[in-house]
């Protein structure tokens, strides 16, 4: 199973859409983009395997494996990507603004489900993590034309 996050980048937040097969999913949260660095930054791009992850804090998660020079890196609820991440990735059921949403525990309860799914089916589950800059670097190429 492949679920696919495409991002908008801006200065206070990274804000994102969550589909699986072109269908969505939810919207995520997260800190800005800077350069990958711990704690203040969003990760890069690219493919990422998930796993399943229990901890007292977050309870039920998802861990994101093996991100370039960084750990620990996880999916769970979170409402302000400023706030309460540091450079994890919170699912929401609707965008509030930049970085900021709602109803993530509802959200990453969506998210679970599937990935559970997937994995009861002996599926690897995929996060590919891309964004529409190249789209977007296009749209302002023309205007200018």
């Amino acid at each position: 199973m492949e679920l696919v996050l495409t991002r908008v980048y801006k200065r206070g937040g990274t804000n994102g859409t969550l589909t699986l097969n072109g269908h969505f999913v939810c919207f995520t949260i997260e800190l800005p983009w800077k350069e990958n660095r711990q704690n203040s930054s969003c990760i890069p791009e690219g493919n990422y395997e998930l796993r399943s992850r229990t901890s007292a804090k977050f309870h039920n998660h998802l861990e994101i494996l093996d991100v370039p020079n960084r750990s620990y890196i996880l999916i769970h609820p979170a409402n302000n990507a400023i706030t309460q991440l540091r450079g994890c990735i919170a699912p929401v059921n609707l965008l509030t603004g930049i970085g900021t949403g709602i109803n993530s525990k509802l959200a990453l309860q969506k998210l679970l489900s599937l990935y559970h799914q997937a994995r009861d089916k002996n599926e690897k589950v995929i996060l590919n993590i891309n964004s529409n800059r190249y789209e977007y670097l296009k749209q302002i190429q023309k205007s200018h034309s």
